[in-house]
C-alpha cells in the first residue's frame, strides 16, 4: 500500500461491509479501509480468521471492526449480520461484496447438481443477498458505494478448462453490477465490479477438481510468464488499492464499470 493513499484517510466516519473478509483479497482491503479511517464489518464463514484480524484492527484503533461469523449464501444469517452492523457502527457507506469459493472443477457431465448449485448459490445467491439486506442502509446514507469481486475468468477468459459452474456467476457477477448499477444511480449508490486474474490467495483451498477434468483440455502454449508486469500472480494489496479507489469519493462519477486487474494475463489468452 502507497504510505501516500494511508495518509488521505478517506474513509473516516465510514462503515464497510467486507464479505470473505478473513483473508486474501478480503483481508487486505480491511487493513487498508481501517488505517484510512473506516470502520469495518467482517463477514467471513470462517470465524478464526476474522477474529485474529478483528484484533488485530482494534489494536490499530479502538472498536474500529466487528468480526460475524455468516455464511453469505444464509439468506436469515445475512440479514441478522446485516442488523448487527447496523447496530453497532449506526449506518453504512460501503459494501465490498468479495466471498466466493472456486467449487468444482471438472466435464460439464461429470459435475453434480449440487455441485453446480452450490457455486451457484456462494459465488451468485451470496453476492444478490449482500446487496439485498445493505441498500436499503445505504439509502439511508444517500449515497454510497459497492464493489463486486468477478474474475476475469467468464468474462475475458474462457480457457480454464472444466470452469464452467466458477465462469458462469463471474460473468453473472459483471450482469448483475451493471443491472444494479443504473437501478441504484438515481439514490446516488454507485456499483462497480472487479475482475482480478490470478492473485495470491487461499481460494484455491475451496476448489474440487474431478479427475476426468484432464479429458477436456485443449493443449494450449502460453508464451512464457504469465502475467507481463509481474513475476507471478499479484498480491491481494494491489486489488485493495483499487477497491479502496472505488470506495472512496475520488471516483465519484464511476459506476457500472468492469475493471480488470490482472497484469495483462487476460490479454495472453
Amino acid at each position: 500500500m502507497s504510505p501516500n493513499i494511508a495518509k488521505k484517510q478517506r474513509f473516516v466516519g465510514k462503515t464497510a461491509i467486507i464479505t470473505g473478509a478473513g483473508s486474501g483479497i478480503g483481508r487486505a482491503t480491511a487493513i487498508q479501509m481501517a488505517r484510512e479511517g473506516a470502520n469495518v464489518a467482517l463477514f467471513d464463514l470462517v470465524n478464526e480468521r476474522t477474529s485474529v484480524l478483528e484484533q488485530k484492527l482494534n489494536k490499530l484503533r479502538k472498536n474500529c471492526a466487528l468480526a460475524i461469523d455468516v455464511d453469505t449464501s444464509d439468506a436469515g444469517r445475512m440479514e441478522e449480520a446485516v442488523r448487527r452492523t447496523i447496530e453497532h457502527f449506526g449506518g453504512l457507506d460501503i459494501v465490498f461484496a468479495n466471498a466466493g469459493i472456486n467449487g468444482a472443477v471438472g466435464p460439464i457431465e461429470e459435475l453434480s447438481v449440487s455441485d453446480w448449485e452450490r457455486t451457484m448459490s456462494v459465488n451468485l445467491t451470496g453476492t444478490f443477498l449482500t446487496l439485498k439486506y445493505s441498500i436499503p442502509h445505504l439509502k439511508e446514507r444517500g449515497k454510497g458505494s459497492i464493489i463486486i469481486t468477478s474474475s476475469i475468468n467468464g468474462n475475458s477468459r474462457f480457457a480454464s478448462f472444466g470452469w464452467s459452474p466458477y465462469s458462469t456467476t463471474k460473468a453473472g457477477q459483471v450482469a448483475f453490477a451493471k443491472m444494479a448499477a443504473l437501478e441504484l444511480a438515481k439514490f446516488k449508490i454507485r456499483v462497480n465490479v472487479i475482475c482480478p486474474g490470478a492473485i495470491s490467495t487461499n481460494i484455491d483451498e475451496s476448489t474440487e477438481f474431478n479427475e476426468e477434468v484432464d479429458t477436456i483440455v485443449i493443449p494450449i502454449e502460453f508464451p512464457e510468464g504469465a502475467q507481463p508486469l509481474a513475476d507471478g500472480p499479484g498480491k491481494p494489496e494491489n486489488v485493495a488499492d483499487l477497491v479502496s479507489f472505488l470506495a472512496s469519493d475520488e471516483s465519484i462519477h464511476i459506476t457500472g464499470a468492469q475493471i480488470v486487474i490482472d497484469g495483462a494475463e487476460s490479454l495472453l489468452s
